[in-house]
């Protein structure tokens, strides 16, 4: 049956299936980066027992619809940001066994050993060939190489069913390459290598067709698929073409016709797949379409076979490796209570979901899921369910993945199948090699694509079919299925993972667990089957604790054993609310060693304490607080009833024990919630702490705690909360408050005393702690404001307040005063009801301003001014408050009423009348001057006031006073200062005003005011502190030279005047007196009665050098002459100095008068000549007479400083002769080299240079390569002349503010700036062989205006004397050796004494060939 002419191509109908077209998706989303193989994950999920187990067919239903994935919007996966390097992949096994962990044995492995051993003995016995295809339905059928096929039955004997074709046909067509069940599991497809198709009945055995004709010949069957139609099949053969086969029975004869869906000269099909539907989704309306999914090497198509044939979905890859296998599975998945088709394809490392719907107009409708990225590439994909997938990777690692979280939940290593691959087929090797070439747009050339997706192709080998999946391997076949939930949990249990199993039951429990199966009905029931499991699990859990505890060794050992297991125990009863199981057997089998019951019970704390464990049963509490009673851990105890369930104590013993060992917040606890009784706690703490707070006893750190706690748990009860935890329930709150209130009112305490005073408990809590007793009393009043009882009993308790207190003795000042402040703030609130007898406060007054007692005077200070801040001064006559406050000297209490009553001059008296505050008067006075709000009037009179306490404020604090001055009093500056009779208080005062060397800014205005206050201070510095004179005439620049030249020689200061001297310009007036002063230091040296010291060399040592810096200054401004006139009397006073000391010295002194002559030496040759200096030194009396060895250091000293920097600059000179030399040179190479262009056209008309071989034309080349026709670059504009000749830019490289960079060359050639770098002249780069050659002249071309820009700031950064200069100069001084180091004539004018002068060297840049 070969294709007619009028066959139909699909190919041909239709242009969206060409595959060599693009389509618009971009290639860098799935551009994922190649990765090398995972490291082998070694796994123990593979357990071999199982393979002993029959094979046993799980056909469960299609779709749990409780577990359907739902999600349906697109996201990028969490796995993409992983990359293939080796530290990443270690990252991912890393990963995977925590996953293991987690999700346990997900799927079961088994050998099919029937199936198995006659495939070999088929081999062996009938040379039926190694095992080449495998497809399961109802039955299991294996093609062989012989070209046979072996049908095997699913029964648990898995015996062979039929043995179909022979050996003789395998011979003619070869291997069995493509294998296919109809749905109804009657007929048997057969594909061959050499191409040829045949139909078996599998009932029987008998062969119904043999099809050699419906697709070219000379390429083998990749893949032969039933559609749901039995009637119907699709092929794809090795040329990379697919056909649909419609098989028909006309009068008894049957027959094949074939249909190309997709031509493979257009795009190699190396994958099929048609959707196939079982019998329960028989009605589904995508049915009606027939879907046909078909992988190229570049895309994905979805095409309907039905009713007509179309084009669905064409999808690109992207950008993958040429050697990656495309894969197609189909699966149905529940969408929004819909069930739906989904499409997984992928090629190489990432997967991609398609969705396929029906819309109302009938059309397919495809949306894009998320994509699953992977870290290995792929060569198999297969639906396990619908939320599962298995992935066969390149290495042969099984990777089990939840597709809804992309979480891998096992990895599988099957590399032991030894899989079969379908390469020969894919390569065509039984026909000669017969493979369609396909472009690979790579590199341009033909490649043989499909033989290279065929090295890992296995197609063949894999078959899925209800739930299980069936591999092919040479010598073995073996199945994949999911394991149920209890063989996973069962797996892990066998290899006493116990944490595990039971982290996966809980998983299980919670339904967060991954592919479940066998878990049915609904959530309830699932939950309670699973915690059934779980409940065994941690029996076994339990006994394996109790047998794996080590017999012998350490208590800790025991102990560490047990507190790893018993947590968990505890953990997993209280998720599963399993209380009666932790409590009974458990605690049960655990109480056999004491060991394993302490760590049980001590493990049960945190879950108290965090009120998971709220009630415990009566016999574990009662062993419990034996345990932590027995261990010392009574704070624990306390913290656990606390939070425990009342009714399962035992009252009277925990009762009994926590008076025993003072656990008061449990005893409390249990008096409130086990009996209701929120009295005889505070009743039996109050005889703890009341007698030795009435004996006036110091109270021991407990007896404080339990005052504290008295006063929270008042609190609580009161606010309508329990102690320490928790609300009183709403019914007893009133009843509480009530209780409270009379239990503080009460006359006597139950058990009264001979000595006992009225009110016991309010006076004891007074005496412990008054202040926050008041504060628990202010905030219950606050709560209780519409309480008509509770605001009866806040008038009883002001009155029993009043009464302990006023009228007792005992209280403190600070005491008495809280309760008043108290008072005063309750009676200050606008809806105040309380009433208190206004003689109190009079009496409370004069108590705290009694003049006669002055004890606690600040304290007693304190008390009333928070009385009056908190609203008690309306209780009392201002006027008599502050005439007691002033005879009581409580000057804050003074300073409140005066600001009240805004008289802010007398504050003023305030604060320089209180010894602990007066410094704070400068900040008050410097507020009210400055601050706006303040009156005219208020603000002269706090003025006034300052001016008559000036003098007492520069007491107080001169530096602070003097910045108060000169901020807001610097126009009566001299007036103050006439009032400071003290000349060291003036001294302070101006210090302040005038020095910032302690880095106060001074006023520059009053500066500028008063130039005679510079001048006294400058007087009274030289008083004072004598050291201090020149650094502050070298800051201050406002006194007059004179008065001040004056001012220092009066006080007989020589520094200061030289340095005086020499600011007014008299260089040689300053250097005498600096030079009187080295004498001075030098003549210690030569006098015998002295005695020596360092000290003194330090002196001499810094005299001198400042007499150095002098000269060294004022030398450059002077003549030669002048120069002499400084340098010489200083040699002269040092020499002198070292001849005096010639005789009877000693010689470390001696050396040091030679040091300090050598250093003058050094220092004075740079100004004056050497000759000079030499015939000064032999001219002098000392070295007159006698040979020259005494002077023979100096002499070679300077002679080694002389020849120095001779050297210095002799290698200077070669040096830049050597870099001008090396510049020039490269200069002219630069201006000679020639230029190599980028291309072979002009970069405006895109024309060879060479167009006009006859004629001659000019061609301008610049320096960036590009080339133009000079009539090009004239046409553009890119030329301008000046002077005769044409200076050209860059068409391409200037294209942008063409006119600004033209002014710019026209300005740089108004500046004749060399240009030697910038302009290359350039002849013509063809010329004709002909005439007229010679006639043409070089054309010019100037670099860019880049390039010129860069020569400029290089110019500029490097800008300084010129080479010339340098080189002139250097020549000028060594011409001029015989009259000294340096002219003298020319030494002002040397560009060496420029102080700007740098020479600057660099090495050469390197230049390139």
């Amino acid at each position: 049956m070969s294709e007619s002419p009028e066959t139909r191509s699909l190919a041909s109908a239709s242009s969206q299936l060409n595959l060599t077209e693009a389509e618009g998706i971009d290639d860098k989303e799935f551009d994922i980066p190649q990765v090398d193989t995972p490291p082998t994950l070694e796994s123990i999920l593979n357990e071999t027992e199982d393979e002993d187990e029959s094979f046993i067919l799980e056909d469960p239903a299609l779709l749990n619809m409780d577990s359907i994935d739902t999600h349906s919007g697109e996201t990028s996966s969490l796995a993409s940001s992983d990359s293939g390097d080796r530290t990443n992949l270690k990252r991912r096994k890393k990963i995977s066994d925590a996953s293991s962990g987690i999700h346990g044995s997900v799927v079961r492995r088994s050998v099919l050993k029937g199936v198995s051993a006659q495939v070999v003995s088929a081999a062996d016995r009938v040379d039926a060939g190694l095992p080449t295809a495998v497809v399961v339905s109802n039955v299991i059928a294996v093609g062989t190489s012989h070209g046979l096929a072996l049908v095997f039955g699913k029964d648990p004997n898995q015996a062979l069913r039929l043995c179909l074709g022979s050996t003789a046909v395998g011979a003619q067509y070869g291997a069995v390459s493509a294998l296919s069940i109809n749905s109804d599991c009657t007929r048997l497809l057969c594909g061959f290598a050499k191409g040829q198709i045949t139909m078996w009945d599998l009932a029987n055995g008998k062969l119904l067709r043999t099809i050699t004709d419906a697709h070219p010949p000379g390429t083998a069957i990749l893949h032969l698929k039933f559609t749901d139609d039995p009637t119907t099949a699709i092929c794809n053969d090795s040329g990379g073409s697919v056909f649909e086969l419609a098989f028909k029975r006309v009068m008894g004869v049957r027959t094949c016709e074939s249909r190309c869906l997709f031509s493979g000269a257009k795009g190699e099909v190396c994958c099929i797949e048609p959707l196939l539907v079982k019998a329960e989704l028989r009605d589904h309306p995508i049915t009606q379409y027939a879907l046909l999914a078909m992988a190229s090497l570049t895309k994905v198509l979805v095409i309907g076979l039905k009713p007509a044939l179309k084009v669905w979905l064409t999808f690109p890859y992207g950008r993958t490796n040429p050697a990656s296998v495309p894969l197609l599975s189909w699966q149905f998945v529940a969408v929004q209570s819909a069930i739906t088709p989904m499409l997984a394809f992928c090629r190489g490392d990432a997967i991609h979901f398609l969705l396929v719907k029906k819309d109302e107009s009938g059309a397919i409708h495809v949306s894009k899921q998320k994509q699953l990225h992977l870290h290995y590439d792929l060569i198999n994909l297969t639906w396990i369910n619908s939320r599962t997938l298995a992935l066969l990777d390149s290495a042969e690692k099984l990777h089990v993945v939840d597709r809804h979280s992309q979480e891998e939940l096992e990895i599988v290593d099957i590399a032991e199948v030894q899989l079969v691959y379908n390469s020969s087929h894919f390569k065509s090797l039984a026909t000669g090699g017969n493979v369609s070439q396909a472009l690979d747009k790579t590199d341009g050339h033909f490649t043989q694509s499909l033989a290279l997706v065929g090295e890992k192709a296995c197609y063949q080998s894999v078959s899925g079919y209800g739930g299980q999946i069936i591999y092919l391997g040479t010598k073995s076949v073996h199945v994949i299925t999911l394991r149920t939930w209890r063989e996973r949990v069962d797996y892990l249990l066998k290899q006493e993972r116990f944490i595990e199993a039971l982290s996966l039951a809980w998983s299980f429990h919670e339904g967060k667990a991954k592919a479940v199966v066998g878990l049915f009905g609904d959530q309830s029931k699932r939950k309670g089957v699973v915690a059934d499991r779980m409940a065994e699990i941690l029996l076994q859990y339990a006994d394996r604790a109790l047998k794996r505890c080590p017999e012998q060794g350490k208590l800790q050992v025991m102990e560490q054993h047990f507190e790893d297991m018993v947590p968990v125990m505890v953990d997993y009863c209280l998720l599963l609310e399993r209380i009666d199981l932790l409590f009974g057997q458990i605690y049960t089998k655990l109480s056999e060693i004491s060991v394993a019951k302490g760590v049980f019970l001590e493990c049960l704390e945190p879950y108290i304490l965090n009120d998971k464990l709220p009630s415990i049963t009566p016999q574990v509490m009662k062993d419990l607080l034996i345990h932590f009673q027995d261990r010392d851990m009574m704070e624990n105890i306390e913290a656990c009833i606390v939070h425990m369930d009342i009714t399962s104590l035992d009252i009277q013993q925990v009762v009994q024990m926590c008076w025993e060992h003072c656990l008061y917040d449990a005893m409390i606890y249990v008096y409130n919630r086990g009996m209701n009784d929120y009295i005889t706690p505070m009743e039996k703490l109050f005889q703890v702490i009341g007698p030795p707070l009435r004996a006036g006893k110091p109270l021991t750190d407990e007896q404080v705690v339990m005052g504290n706690k008295i006063l929270v748990y008042i609190s609580c009860c009161l606010a309508g909360r329990a102690y320490p935890l928790g609300n009183v329930p709403e019914d007893l709150v009133p009843l509480v408050k009530h209780q409270v209130f009379e239990f503080l009112i009460r006359l006597h305490s139950t058990e009264v005393a001979s000595d006992e005073e009225l009110y016991p408990q309010i006076r004891t809590l007074l005496h412990f702690d008054t202040r926050e007793f008041l504060n628990v009393l202010a905030l219950t009043f606050e709560d209780f404001r519409n309480d008509k009882q509770a605001v009866e009993h806040q008038q009883r308790i002001v009155d029993i307040l009043l009464t302990v207190m006023v009228e007792n003795s005992d209280f403190t000042p600070s005491q008495v005063g809280c309760l008043f402040t108290f008072l005063a703030r309750q009676l200050a609130k606008p809806d105040n009801t309380l009433f208190v007898n206004r003689m109190l406060f009079d009496q409370v007054l004069e108590f705290l301003c009694s003049p006669d007692d002055e004890s606690r005077h600040a304290e007693r200070q304190q008390v009333l001014l928070e009385l009056l801040q908190a609203g008690g001064i309306v209780q009392f006559d201002e006027n008599r408050l502050i005439t007691m406050a002033e005879k009581a000297a409580f000057y804050q209490v003074c300073e409140f009423m005066y600001e009240k009553k805004q008289l802010y001059d007398k504050i003023i008296s305030c604060y320089l009348n209180d010894q602990v505050r007066k410094e704070e008067i400068f900040s008050y006075i410097h507020n009210i001057l400055s601050i706006p709000g303040y009156s005219s009037e208020e603000k002269n009179s706090v003025w006034n006031k300052t001016m008559e306490h000036a003098k007492e404020l520069v007491t107080i604090n001169p530096a602070k006073a003097g910045e108060l001055f000169a901020m807001h009093f610097f126009t009566e500056l001299r007036v103050i200062l006439d009032q400071l009779e003290d000349h060291h208080l003036v001294f302070q005062l101006l210090q302040g005003l005038l020095d910032s060397s302690d880095g106060v800014q001074v006023n520059r205005e009053l500066q500028q005011l008063n130039p005679d206050i510079h001048e006294q201070y400058l007087d009274l510095l030289c008083q004072y502190s004598p050291h201090r004179v020149t650094d502050f005439l070298k800051v201050s620049e406002y006194y007059r030279l004179e008065e001040a030249i004056q001012i220092t020689e009066k006080h007989r200061l020589h520094e200061a005047s030289a340095y005086l001297l020499e600011k007014k310009g008299d260089a040689h007036a300053a250097f005498f007196v600096l030079l009187e002063i080295l004498k001075n230091k030098l003549s210690l040296f030569t006098d015998g009665t002295r005695e020596k010291n360092e000290e003194m060399v330090q002196a001499a040592e810094s005299a001198l050098e400042e007499t150095i810096a002098l000269c060294q200054r004022n030398s450059h401004s002077l003549n030669q002459q002048q120069r002499e006139a400084l340098w010489f009397p200083l040699l002269e006073a040092v020499m002198s100095a070292q001849k005096l000391l010639k005789v009877g010295s000693s010689t470390h002194y001696f050396e040091f008068l030679k040091h300090l002559t050598k250093q003058v030496l050094n220092s004075m040759t740079g100004f004056i000549a050497l000759p000079s200096i030499l015939q000064r030194i032999l001219q002098d009396p000392m070295y007159a007479k006698g040979k020259l060895g005494e002077i023979q250091t100096l002499i070679l000293g300077m002679l080694d400083t002389f020849n120095y920097e001779q050297t210095l600059l002799e290698t200077t000179t070669k040096l830049l002769n050597h870099d001008l030399h090396w510049s020039l040179c490269n200069l002219r190479g630069a201006v000679s080299k020639g230029l190599n262009p980028k291309q072979e056209h002009c970069s405006v008309c895109l024309q060879q240079y060479k167009r006009k071989q006859e004629g001659t034309e000019e061609v301008i080349i610049f320096s960036c390569g590009h080339i133009y026709h000079s009539q090009c670059l004239q046409s553009k504009d890119c030329g301008i002349r000046t002077e005769g000749q044409t200076r050209w830019t860059c068409y391409k490289c200037n294209s942008s503010n063409k006119g600004a960079r033209h002014r710019e060359f026209g300005l740089e050639l108004n500046k004749n700036r060399s240009t030697s770098l910038a302009q290359i002249k350039v002849t013509s780069a063809y010329y004709a062989n002909s005439r007229n050659s010679d006639s043409k002249k070089p054309t010019e071309a100037a670099l860019e205006p880049q390039q010129i820009q860069a020569f400029d700031q290089l110019r500029r950064l490097y800008r300084g004397p010129s080479r010339l200069a340098i080189l002139t100069e250097l020549s000028r001084n060594r011409s001029s050796d015989k009259h000294g180091l340096f002219h003298p004539g020319s030494v002002a004018n040397s560009v060496f004494q420029n102080e700007n002068f740098q020479l600057r060297l660099s090495p050469p840049p390197v230049i390139e060939d």
